[in-house]
């Protein structure tokens, strides 16, 4: 079988306690390929929406317009830790057995909207060509600049007491490189009691959602792709259907005429085959990846 009808993607609902290299690892060993990628990292604590790619729509990853996400999570107030997380050590706590629905609500609203985050100090972003959660681990006193993400809902679902504590069940959904982790502590920082995640699940990523993906059991039942290669292309991007001429004119790498389209959108055949990602310059689409190369059914790289 060709490696085009080997490639596509695999929505995996990751569990707790595995990082997403060990999940590219059981699935590498499931389906019997090294080419195995994933996109979207989610945290060894979190669960749900994993997005990896097989074969040639490894290629993809880098272009899939993943750039908001949902999640649920729960928050508790009365205590800040050292990762905004669970897995941290506490670093102050309070009682907030006193923090009233209202005064979390009116907190939810203030982080709701354009506003600017300072991530958290275990965050994957780089500092100087290092990890931050890299140079914090080591004692190092990590700062993080600020910086712009949109939180479209921050809602919440329940409201518990717990001694001391209050427990928070919210959802969020919000731009890619917004850290919940991060709201978390603010909005306990905000009612003056601290605060710190101690669940996320991931329910959609991009226009990935729980709906499709399986768990890695269910994959070790039955391996398999969840969106072949052409259904993957069609379900992440804008699809811009070409004829004959245009699709041999790609498959050589060369532009088409503009479209109109923004951003990066695919470019597929009459019969819904993906022939390249493209994107609009100065008047003429240019490819940025080439999925049908031409001389072959993709099996080339």
């Amino acid at each position: 079988m060709s490696e085009r009808a080997d490639s596509g993607l695999v929505v995996v609902d990751k569990p707790t306690g595995l990082t997403s290299h060990d999940v590219v690892g059981r699935l590498r060993r499931l389906l019997g390929t090294r080419k195995v990628g994933h996109a979207g990292t989610l945290d060894p604590m979190a669960t749900g929406v994993l997005v990896l790619g097989v074969g040639r729509a490894t290629r993809l990853l880098g272009h899939l317009a993943l750039d908001t996400k949902a999640y649920t999570a729960t928050i508790r107030l009365g205590a800040s830790t050292s990762t905004d997380d669970a897995e941290g050590e506490i670093v102050s706590s309070a009682d907030a057995s006193g923090v009233g629905r209202e005064a979390v609500l009116a907190g939810l609203a203030a982080l709701t909207g354009d506003i600017e985050q300072v991530p958290s100090t275990v965050s994957a972003i780089k500092v100087n060509g290092r990890r931050a959660y890299a140079r914090a681990r080591e004692g190092e006193d990590v700062v993080l600049a600020a910086r712009p993400v949109t939180v479209s809902e921050f809602a919440l679902r329940e409201f518990r007491r717990d001694g001391g504590h209050t427990d928070l069940d919210v959802t969020v959904e919000c731009t890619s490189g917004t850290y919940v982790r991060a709201l978390a502590r603010d909005l306990g920082a905000g009612l003056g009691v601290g605060g710190h995640l101690t669940a996320l699940r991931r329910t959609r990523v991009g226009p990935f959602g729980l709906d499709t993906a399986r768990t890695l059991e269910q994959l070790a039942d039955h391996p398999g792709l969840t969106h072949p290669l052409d259904t993957a292309v069609a379900t992440a991007f804008t699809v811009r259907v070409a004829d004959g001429a245009e699709a041999t004119a790609l498959s050589f790498g060369r532009p088409l005429a503009a479209a109109g389209l923004d951003g990066v959108y695919a470019v597929t055949d009459t019969e819904g085959r993906a022939l390249a990602l493209v994107s609009e310059v100065d008047g003429r689409a240019k490819p940025m990846l080439v999925l049908a190369p031409a001389g072959g059914d993709g099996a080339s790289t």
